[in-house]
């Protein structure tokens, strides 16, 4: 299974590099990498679910650290097993329809990213409410700034390795000044992140038919009307 040192040893001997100067760099090649990847993937592996309530009479939720996409907010009610899922909207929409967060108290329908780190629910929940959040943050990185491994093995480097291993392969060659080596890696990190994205469509696509219910009951999702 491909690691930091594996990672790290194919970039020097593909850019034919072994200058001190050059691998004192690719640290930070690894980590432009995996930012470039958690922006570019839309990758169920990289979902993750993390449980919070609604406070009554508080429209404000935090976030999970470090969270850069949300792909849903969920909750449910304690006299009701279904699940509603609430639908986005811009923050403006939000503060424009429900300006008096306290007198707009109701059952939850909307959210809207407040900022880096909070959510604003509308209506204002009027009791307290558990739920769960499904968002993407980037995965423990393999490289650290001081150029020693963070962990031996992440999401990227198991799951992704041929994509990883071409945007560390563009940021080497910015590196080198080697233009027509970043437009080749280019190219070849668009196609591989394409199969990456279909690969993760199809794997959604089972999931939905595998979980649906027509009968109903209490995997139902029921999606919070307009």
């Amino acid at each position: 299974m491909p690691d930091f040192a594996f990672l790290k040893t194919d970039i020097i001997n593909t850019s034919e590099n072994d200058s001190s100067e050059f691998e004192e760099h690719i640290s930070f090649f690894i980590e432009k990498a995996e930012i470039r990847l958690t922006k570019d993937l839309d990758d169920v592996g990289l979902t993750q679910f993390s449980s919070f309530s609604f406070t009554a009479s508080n429209p404000v939720v935090s976030l999970p650290a470090e969270t850069r996409i949300i792909r849903s907010v969920n909750f449910k009610t304690s006299a009701s097993s279904n699940i509603t899922t609430l639908l986005q909207r811009p923050y403006e929409y939000a503060i424009d329809y429900f300006p008096y967060a306290s007198a707009s108290t109701g059952t939850p329908r909307y959210y809207a990213r407040k900022n880096q780190t909070s959510i604003y629910i509308v209506p204002t929940p009027a009791s307290a409410l558990s739920g769960e959040i499904s968002y993407v943050r980037k995965p423990l990185g393999l490289a650290s700034a001081t150029g020693t491994s963070v962990t031996t093995t992440n999401y990227f480097s198991e799951f992704c390795y041929d994509a990883l291993f071409y945007a560390c392969m563009i940021e080497a060659n910015r590196f080198m000044k080697n233009s027509n080596g970043v437009q080749l890696y280019q190219a070849d990190y668009v196609n591989a992140v394409e199969g990456l994205r279909n690969q993760a469509r199809r794997s959604r696509q089972d999931n939905m038919e595998t979980a649906h219910n027509p009968s109903g009951g209490p995997n139902v999702l029921v999606k919070g009307s307009n």
